[in-house]
């Protein structure tokens, strides 16, 4: 394909595609095949909307049957045979079994229109504007989401002054605990009690930064203690990514209002749901809608991707995956630098370059591309070499990857 068609008539705004500037052509599990044929291994997965791999049978079949009839693809927010069937399946094999109640909002297809109707009602809910997200946040792009994300280049592009958010340093040098109470005790902090606290168990886009279960329970302590809605955008690291469904089982706590989409349609069609509990459901009707909230092949393939969860033991896929990368990344990564920090939970981890030179992690990126490995970079000033691949990849191929990444590495840090 002539490549100067996307130089010429794609808008400038373009990203992923200037890393990697291959023109892809096929995809199956976790591999990639371009136009010529070269194979790459996939640690992107899609900024990890493909959890379940490119092309899983099981999904697509579920989609293909259903597209082969004339049954009805977009339907705003009727009533539907494929939406009931996600609402129980999702219901019967996600939720009760841990035990969670919350009503299931369609929402439109991005994740960041979730975390603006997350805003919405924790705001409705309370009577309150302000609220609370941390350092190291990415939550969408739209201008409420984009409110509590925090990277210099992202906010820059709004246009206009972000507003009604108060963040908190997100790091194990500061109490973040002590700071938040502070603020709700001292009546001279200036800090309006807050609408909600926002937050990623693991900032994935901030560096692989992990909150800790103690720091969650804290968290959900102080939320009730001072009648603050709890937010937990599992956009990124739900769906099973970090090991159990959802990011906060982990801790053994429950959000008030839960953002999920990324892979929870189960095969790359754009979706998102907020869960919320049902004393927050006050929306009206047609209060937050949107006419692509009722994507009926995503229904589809998220019924058939809930079914792929359980009968498949996911976790269990996870659980061995993790073990194997946490191996390795101690016994063939970071023996390379002692200055190498490693970080990570489930399948998706983070090689941070920082103590070294943050501008290494894009050159190790860039190696493992010319290898056939696909792998981006993240954290302050992209300094962390991000890990997250499908979580059905084949152990194989997961070790063939890491190869790759070892590798790259080594090429890099000898020049260095």
């Amino acid at each position: 394909m002539d490549m100067d068609i996307y130089e010429e008539r794609e808008s400038a705004v373009r990203s992923y595609c200037r890393k990697f500037p291959a023109v892809f052509s096929k995809a199956k599990n976790a591999e990639l095949y371009d136009e010529n044929g070269k194979r790459y291994i996939d640690f992107l997965a899609v900024a990890g909307s493909m959890n379940y791999g490119h092309n899983n049978t099981e999904i697509k079949e579920a989609i293909m049957s259903y597209l082969s009839e004339d049954n009805i693809v977009n339907a705003l927010d009727l009533h539907t045979e494929a939406k009931g069937e996600f609402l129980s399946s999702f219901y019967d094999r996600i939720l009760k079994p841990s035990s969670l109640d919350y009503k299931i909002m369609c929402c439109g297809p991005t994740g960041t229109n979730g975390v603006e109707a997350a805003l919405k009602l924790a705001r409705l809910n309370t009577g309150r504007s302000n609220v609370i997200a941390f350092s190291g946040a990415f939550h969408g792009m739209s201008i409420g989401s984009l409110s509590m994300t925090t990277d210099l280049v992202s906010r820059r592009g709004a246009g206009i002054p972000l507003q009604n958010v108060t963040f908190v340093p997100y790091s194990g040098e500061f109490n973040s605990i002590e700071y938040i109470e502070w603020m709700m005790k001292d009546d001279h902090s200036g800090i309006e009690r807050p609408a909600a606290i926002v937050l990623e168990t693991v900032q994935a886009e901030g560096g692989i930064n992990i909150a800790s279960v103690e720091w969650l329970r804290k968290i959900r302590q102080i939320c009730d203690t001072y009648g603050i809605l709890l937010i937990c955008d599992d956009i990124q690291v739900g769906c099973g990514r970090t090991g159990h469904f959802f990011s906060f089982e982990r801790a053994g706590i429950v959000p008030d209002l839960v953002v999920l989409s990324k892979s929870i349609s189960g095969f790359g069609i754009p979706m998102t749901i907020l869960l919320i509990k049902p004393e927050y459901d006050i929306f009206k009707p047609a209060e937050h809608n949107g006419t692509f909230r009722g994507h009926q092949l995503a229904f589809v393939g998220a019924s058939a991707a809930t079914k792929y969860y359980v009968e498949h033991n996911v976790d269990r896929m996870v659980s061995e995956s993790e073990e194997l990368i946490r191996n390795y990344m101690n016994d063939e990564i970071k023996p390379i630098h002692p200055d190498i920090e490693i970080r990570g939970l489930g399948m998706l981890w983070g090689i941070d370059m920082h103590a070294l030179d943050p501008a290494l992690a894009l050159k190790v990126s860039h190696r493992c591309y010319e290898k056939g490995l696909i792998a981006e970079v993240c954290g302050r000033r992209d300094g962390v070499v991000k890990i997250i691949p499908p979580l059905t990849i084949e152990q194989e191929v997961l070790i063939e990857g890491l190869d790759i990444m070892k590798e790259s590495l080594k090429e890099i840090l000898c020049t260095y």
